[in-house]
C-alpha cells in the first residue's frame, strides 16, 4: 500500500470516481489507499459534490506550507497517549472539524468542538485550547459562547478554580434537547403568524405546514433522545447467578 500524501493524479482519480458515483471504499480500493484517507481528503476539500482535484491539491500544498511556517525548527508533535500516531490523529481532527462544518457549524466553533471531543479527559481550559489550536483567547471565548448556547459544552470549575469546558456522554443529549426546544419556539411563532396572516391564505397555509412539520420533528427528537439516553447511558444491572446444582442448598 503506498504511503505519503496523495498525488495530483490520485486526486484526479478521486474526482472521476466521485463523478461516477463510486463509494469511498471503491475509490480507495482502486488507488490502493485506506478508505479513511479518501474520506478525509474529500470531506476537507468541499465534500463529494464540490470536490475539485486541482483546488484540493493547491489547498493541501497551502496547508503544508502554513504548518511549516507555524512550527519552529526542532519542535516535534506532542507525544500521543496509547501509542497513537500523532500525524494520523491530527489528520482525523481535521476530518472531524470538516464534518462538523458541513453540518452547519462555523469553522472556529467546529475546531474547538473537535479539539474537546478528541481529548481523553473530555475537558480543557481556555489556555489549553489556545495552545492546542494556536488561536487567540478571544476566538476561544467566542467559540465557547456559541457552543454553550447550543448546549454542546458544559462549564465547570476545577480544583484550581479554573473554568474548564467539558464534553461528555450527556452533551449530545443536551444538544438534541436544545435543538428540539428551538424548533418548538419556531412552531409557536409560526402559529402566531397563521393568526396574523389568516389560516385560509397561501402564506398562512404555508406557516401552518411549517408548524406541523417542525412540531412532529421536535416531538420525535425529544422522544428519541430520551429513549437513547435511557438505553445507552444506563449501566446494565448484574443479575445474581441462580444456576445451582441439583440438590444444593439455597
Amino acid at each position: 500500500m503506498p504511503g505519503g500524501r496523495l498525488t495530483q493524479q490520485e486526486r484526479q482519480q478521486i474526482a472521476l470516481g466521485l463523478a461516477d458515483g463510486l463509494a469511498y471504499a471503491e475509490i480507495a480500493r482502486r488507488l490502493d489507499r485506506p478508505t479513511s484517507t479518501i474520506t478525509r481528503e474529500v470531506m476537507r476539500n468541499g465534500g463529494p459534490t464540490a470536490y475539485r482535484a486541482d483546488l484540493a491539491h493547491r489547498a493541501t500544498e497551502h496547508r503544508a506550507h502554513r504548518r511549516r511556517r507555524a512550527t519552529p525548527r526542532g519542535v516535534e508533535a506532542p507525544e500521543q497517549a496509547y501509542g497513537r500516531d500523532a500525524e494520523e490523529v491530527r489528520a482525523y481532527e481535521e476530518t472531524f472539524t470538516t464534518v462538523m462544518m458541513a453540518s452547519g457549524m462555523p469553522k472556529m466553533m467546529a475546531r474547538v468542538m473537535a479539539c474537546l471531543t478528541l481529548t481523553d479527559t473530555g475537558s480543557l481550559t481556555a489556555s489549553e485550547l489556545v495552545q492546542r489550536l494556536q488561536i487567540s483567547p478571544a476566538s476561544v471565548s467566542k467559540a465557547i459562547a456559541f457552543l454553550d448556547s447550543q448546549g454542546m459544552v458544559r462549564r465547570e470549575r476545577d480544583e484550581r478554580r479554573r473554568e474548564r469546558y467539558v464534553v461528555d456522554d450527556d452533551i449530545w443529549y443536551q444538544s438534541m434537547i436544545a435543538s428540539a426546544r428551538a424548533a418548538a419556539q419556531i412552531v409557536e411563532t409560526a402559529r402566531q403568524g397563521v393568526g396574523v396572516l389568516g389560516p385560509d391564505t397561501p402564506a398562512g397555509t404555508r406557516l401552518e405546514g411549517v408548524a406541523r412539520f417542525l412540531d412532529f420533528v421536535s416531538e420525535s427528537t425529544l422522544r428519541a433522545a430520551e429513549q437513547a439516553r435511557e438505553i445507552l447511558h444506563t449501566k446494565p444491572t448484574t443479575t445474581p447467578d441462580t444456576t445451582t446444582e441439583p440438590g444444593s442448598d439455597h
